[in-house]
């Protein structure tokens, strides 16, 4: 299927955070409107033909964005009266979509797409407590598919240990195991395209003041670990109210934190080809944006770095949040098999793309 023609955004967009930066790329990225007809779109999974399946919150929707010649994207409703359908992914020619309590597969998914298929059910026996309930999906390097499971709170301990988790499912049976413990309510995860180690971000609890605790992406390098939700909060921060004889030593640190709500969500390790060379393996994250800090932070889409081995973070995409007014809520990061960078936006129901243009 050939490239589709988007709509551009009438302003251009200088989306890097410094000059050098700008000057090291050999060009500049421009950010295109994919499509604005996918209310409140979440996760994304992309195709081989070029389409586009997105999750959603409240609509309760699960859409497909259609590449079109010469012509905007068309947008079919593949499934609908779902509750907080989020995640999505595909899995061969599969497509596995979260919702509240349950994981539903849609066989052959591209040639049955526009037939509102019936879905199989793979587990309908997930937690369906509404708070932080969104559950998104990953595929892991053993076939596998990864769910987290957020608290049902803002901060508390829970007999069911699937809360503040992330699981590991059987795609077939649906039967899970904990894979990650004390993990407060993650909406991104990303498989590191060398050491095949998941990287997660974890947002973390409210009420503790505008500067804490930070949000955190976190890394799995054994099965089980705890990242201490709700007793330490980052690196060393003992919750006021369930921190007591927590040794913050016997949780699992952060690898990034970042500013205490700008809600990190989405995440993708970039691999295409696309962007200049010094951008692969940079880790892209979704920030989501605040919503009872004193001053708006967030609203955008930021980036990690890891030239010396060491993570660097920064802003990459800084344009919709001015003089306190938020334009866009980034939800999802995806590279896309042409190597752009798409961006879900579930406040304007768009899709973004980000291309890298190389100097004339």
């Amino acid at each position: 299927m050939s490239k589709p023609i988007f709509r551009r955004i009438t302003v251009a967009v200088s989306l890097l955070a410094t000059a050098a930066t700008l000057a090291e790329s050999g060009g500049e990225f421009k950010l295109d409107v994919v499509t604005d007809q996918t209310p409140s779109a979440r996760q994304m999974a992309e195709a081989p033909s070029g389409i586009l399946f997105v999750g959603s919150f409240r609509a309760g929707r699960v859409y497909a964005v259609v590449p079109v010649e010469g012509a905007e994207a068309e947008v079919v409703t593949v499934a609908e009266g779902l509750t907080l359908p989020s995640g999505v992914v595909l899995k061969g020619a599969d497509l596995y979509v979260a919702a509240l309590d349950r994981v539903l597969r849609y066989p052959n998914i591209e040639a049955t797409y526009r037939d509102r298929p019936t879905p199989q059910i793979v587990t309908d026996a997930l937690p369906d407590e509404t708070h932080h309930g969104w559950k998104y999906l990953s595929v892991g390097p053993d076939g596998h598919l990864y769910v987290p499971v957020g608290a049902p709170c803002n901060i508390c301990e829970s007999a069911d240990a699937r809360f503040a988790s992330i699981l590991r499912m059987d795609p077939d049976t649906g039967e899970t195991s904990v894979y990650a413990a004390g993990v407060r309510n993650s909406v991104g995860m990303a498989w590191h395209p060398e050491t095949g180690e998941l990287w997660f971000s974890d947002n973390g609890r409210d009420w503790l003041g505008d500067d804490l605790p930070p949000e955190e992406i976190n890394r799995v390098q054994k099965p089980g670990a705890h990242y201490g939700y709700p007793y330490i909060h980052g690196d060393d921060i003992a919750d006021p109210e369930f921190g007591a004889g927590h040794d913050p030593k016997d949780y699992v640190r952060p690898e990034v934190a970042i500013q205490a709500h700008a809600a990190a969500l989405g995440l993708a390790f970039y691999t295409g080809d696309q962007f200049p060379a010094e951008w692969q393996g940079a880790l892209f994250i979704a920030e989501h944006g605040s919503w009872n800090r004193s001053s708006k932070v967030g609203y955008r889409v930021s980036v990690v770095r890891f030239d010396d081995a060491t993570p660097r973070y920064a802003p990459f995409l800084d344009v919709w949040l001015e003089d306190e007014k938020a334009t866009a809520r980034p939800n999802d990061v995806l590279v896309a098999r042409d190597g752009t960078l798409l961006i879900s936006d579930d406040l304007g129901g768009r899709i973004f793309r980000v291309t890298h243009q190389p100097d004339a």
